[in-house]
């Protein structure tokens, strides 16, 4: 038998076939993953690309599993911190709108109908939980919310010390260059001068992200020193919102977000320690990082074009075919098995071509929320299997997600 064989028979012999995509189908399917995930806190639950239709419809059945089976507490998006508040109060029985929250998360990729239905899946299962499951957002972009409750907060002393931080209310990260650095210590003007007047929780969090926020914008996108770039500060600022979730020795997340955040490694080239790292680092194995990937298909993003990116216009469809080369971990998993399936990487013996093959770098398709016109096709982010996932879920083929 070939290590080609050998791999094949591996993945398909540790492959737990689903009982297709579409949410509030059972979670019967599922049940191994009991086993697989005892003793995790955070199960990082990851995606190849932010428009795929599939990628939101597994990732839904995953959490009514880890909520009605596992006992998770909270549903952590990479989203705006800030805005998701709204989303929050929904679920948890507001009157707002679902629709007009999710439009100010900030993040067109998440205001999708699929998302739509997650959030009102959480809000129906809320209505009779003994513990309400909360939405919660861990990115600190887009904080105009927060801005707004710190006006009421400070009163009379909001003009003088949040005034200075209006930019950060529209100030979009990649897109409109880096503000002056002095806006973080102004930032953090703000959050020790709550700290000292001893004001709610509530406040004190709206400060931090702001913060955070003025961290962010005014940071470089590049920079000879990649630890001063947006993207390392950023990954880093997912890890400790989710850590504050963790504060309470009860909780379970699952947490939602692109492939190159939830993996345990570096991104960018290996330059940026994904907030996956980060988790691995602080949790050891109560983190559990499941890569979410797709053989074929089509997917949304917004096009760039001579090194621009026009956000006025929409995102556009982009279709990718099923590529067999054998460094690409698509191709074996598409051959091993066909149909949705997930593999847990983490427990189990292993042949030792398994283990070859699992520690060789590797590529795996990964588009974020701006693609190139015409390079598309050779989308691929390098991976170690057994450094950067837990798991990997496949979706043998995927469809463009449902704008709102």
């Amino acid at each position: 038998m070939t290590t080609e064989d050998e791999v094949a028979e591996w993945l398909k012999a540790r492959a737990i076939p689903l009982n297709g995509l579409n949410p509030g189908a059972g979670t019967d399917d599922l049940a191994p993953l009991r086993v697989v995930l005892d003793g995790v806190r955070v199960v990082g639950l990851g995606e190849a690309t932010h428009g795929s239709r599939e990628f939101f419809l597994i990732r839904h059945r995953l959490l009514e599993f880890l909520v009605e089976e596992l006992g998770v507490t909270t549903l952590a998006v990479e989203a705006s911190a800030s805005a998701s508040r709204a989303v929050d109060d929904y679920v948890q029985g507001g009157s707002g709108d679902p629709v007009e929250a999710l439009a100010g998360l900030g993040f067109w990729t998440l205001h999708t109908a699929e998302m739509l239905a997650v959030v009102e899946w959480l809000r129906d299962h809320n209505r009779t939980a003994s513990r309400k499951v909360r939405f919660v957002g861990i990115d600190p972009q887009y904080p105009a919310a927060s801005l707004e409750a710190l006006r009421t907060y400070l009163g009379d002393d909001a003009p003088g010390l949040l005034d200075p931080l209006a930019p950060l209310a529209g100030k979009r990260l990649g897109v409109d260059p880096p503000l002056d650095r002095r806006i973080e210590a102004d930032a953090r003007r703000v959050e020790d001068f709550l700290a000292g007047v001893s004001l709610s929780d509530e406040a004190l969090a709206h400060a931090r992200i702001v913060r955070q926020s003025a961290d962010l914008a005014s940071r470089p996108l590049r920079h000879p020193d990649p630890a001063q770039t947006v993207s390392v500060a950023r990954d880093r600022c997912l890890a400790d919102n989710v850590d504050l979730l963790l504060a309470d020795p009860d909780a379970r997340v699952a947490l939602w977000a692109h492939n190159g955040h939830v993996m345990k490694g570096g991104h960018s080239g290996g330059s940026v320690p994904a907030m996956g790292w980060h988790l691995r680092q602080r949790h050891g194995e109560a983190y559990y990082a499941l890569g979410v990937l797709f053989g074929a298909g089509r997917f949304r993003a917004r096009r760039r074009r001579f090194g621009r990116v026009d956000t006025a216009k929409p995102p556009v469809t982009f279709r990718v075919p099923l590529v067999r080369r054998s460094t690409i971990v698509e191709a074996r998993l598409a051959a091993a098995r066909p149909g949705d399936h997930v593999i847990d990487l983490r427990s189990g013996p292993r042949p030792e071509a398994v283990t070859r093959w699992l520690g060789e770098p590797l590529h795996m398709r990964g588009y974020g929320a701006v693609s190139r016109r015409f390079t598309y096709k050779l989308g691929y982010m390098p991976t170690v299997l057994a450094e950067h996932f837990d798991g990997i879920a496949f979706v043998p083929e995927t469809t463009a997600s449902a704008p709102l």
